[in-house]
């Protein structure tokens, strides 16, 4: 006899249940491909364990996103009149398995090696872009059509508002119940995205900086009116505001430690400037049947060519990676600098690359901008506030900021020389001439 349901064994989240019909999305093509793209890029050659793919990740995100629905749509947790009108309570079925879907697709568009050289792609294009081309393109219209569900509310909810706005390459309209959906996949605050990203990132880099009580968290959610607009939105019951403080914090501190490492972030410019020489004209190819058939292993194959053949395109980069023969650290953001000149690395930059020349140097730099985790909070009284009001660990949360300047290996210990003997002199500002 068949089964209706399917188990998946994962390290996160125990079992992940997958309906039959559902399988088929996850047995396709666009979705297999996800196997062979690394979820972190290079971090492997810095955090050994750090393997995964975003195959298992999405997959993980698929489990959150249902979990997250059926605990908002419980009638005993939908508490405001004002929000109750916003659930279609008659379409619910359909609906989970939208963002089930959705979910389970919001990276198929992922280029090989995830993020580090998305800007590799033609001008107007991202990985969203290209996921929304595979949602809605020839190869899964027959799939959506088997599971009856329509791709074009699969897309929308897998990319969100934000990826669908004025400046993007599709404007649509975002009903207040589809921008809830999309708000439990890519939200800002409780986005299962992120849960999962931070607590699968965690696990396998073998840091503890990502975790935190997701089963607590979801089961605190809710839709609530936002205290300034009215509009419905998800928000947490006060019990869960730790929670979702221990989230953002973890958030903070992946960034800080495991993301932004300043090895993984080198490694991220040899691939990107080795891709610059070896795809033709520079650039990832767009048209579906290419993305599909480009992934970790073709890179891999190229690279490990190139790192032992000199004459290769990209040979010199490709080398630093393969033979760990990477840029080399030399400067770091100095809060005691910045407050010299705000702009210390780029000064140590460039007077790196007056003395070694600028294909020796490289200036990574990131500071995110300033957010604001503003959600409504529902009182044990009744009342609705705002998460800024009732958490001072929210408003206490630093921005994400790093700075570092690399040099080739064999410049490293004349460039740490030049540095301790005019650091003072190159971190001052010019100052202005007098008229």
């Amino acid at each position: 006899m068949a089964k209706d349901f399917h188990e998946i064994r994962d390290p996160i989240h125990n079992f992940i249940r997958i309906e039959s019909g559902e399988r088929k999305i996850l047995d396709s093509r666009p979705f297999q491909r996800l196997r062979h793209i690394h979820q972190l890029a290079m971090t492997y050659l810095v955090y050994p364990g750090a393997t995964h793919r975003r195959f298992e990740h999405s997959l993980g995100v698929m489990e959150l996103a249902g979990r997250v629905f059926d605990v908002i749509t419980n009638s005993s947790n939908v508490t405001h009149a004002s929000v109750r009108d916003v659930i279609p309570t008659n379409d619910l079925p359909y609906w989970r398995r939208v963002v089930r879907m959705a979910a389970l697709c919001h990276d198929i568009g992922h280029l090989p090696f995830s993020h580090a050289a998305e800007h590799l792609l033609p001008q107007g294009w991202d990985h969203e872009r290209l996921t929304d081309a595979l949602i809605l393109g020839c190869e899964m219209k027959s799939l959506w059509d088997q599971i009856k569900v329509q791709p074009n509310d699969v897309a929308k909810l897998a990319l969100g508002p934000k990826k669908f706005g004025p400046k993007k390459h599709r404007i649509e309209t975002f009903s207040p119940w589809e921008a809830i959906l999309s708000e439990i996949i890519v939200g800002d605050a409780f986005g299962v995205d992120r849960m999962d990203y931070l607590l699968r990132d965690s696990f396998h880099a073998g840091v503890a900086y990502g975790k935190f009580d997701h089963y607590r968290l979801i089961d605190t959610l809710r839709i609530l009116p936002h205290e300034q607009t009215e509009e419905p939105t998800l928000g947490i019951e006060s019990g869960g505001l730790h929670s979702a403080e221990a989230l953002l914090l973890a958030r903070y501190f992946m960034y800080t430690q495991l993301y932004f490492h300043s090895v993984r972030r080198i490694y991220d410019h040899h691939l990107t400037e080795f891709l610059k020489a070896w795809l033709p004209g520079g650039q990832f190819e767009i048209v579906t049947e290419q993305h599909l058939s480009m992934t970790d292993n073709e890179v891999n194959a190229a690279m490990s060519k190139a790192a032992y053949s000199p004459d290769s395109p990209g040979h010199r980069h490709a080398r630093a990676i393969c033979c760990r023969d990477h840029f080399r650290l030399v400067y770091e953001r100095k809060p005691q600098d910045v407050l010299v000149n705000p702009h210390a690395a780029e000064a140590v930059a460039k007077r790196l690359i007056c003395q070694f020349g600028k294909d020796d140097v490289h200036l990574y730099r990131h500071t995110e901008a300033n957010k604001r985790f503003d959600f409504p909070v529902r009182q044990m009284d009744g009342n609705v506030s705002s998460s800024i009001d009732e958490s001072t660990v929210l408003k206490s949360i630093p921005v994400v900021m790093a700075e570092f300047v690399f040099v080739a290996s064999d410049r490293k210990q004349e460039a740490l020389a030049l540095l301790k003997k005019e650091s003072a002199k190159i971190i001052e500002p010019p100052t202005e001439e007098k008229p």
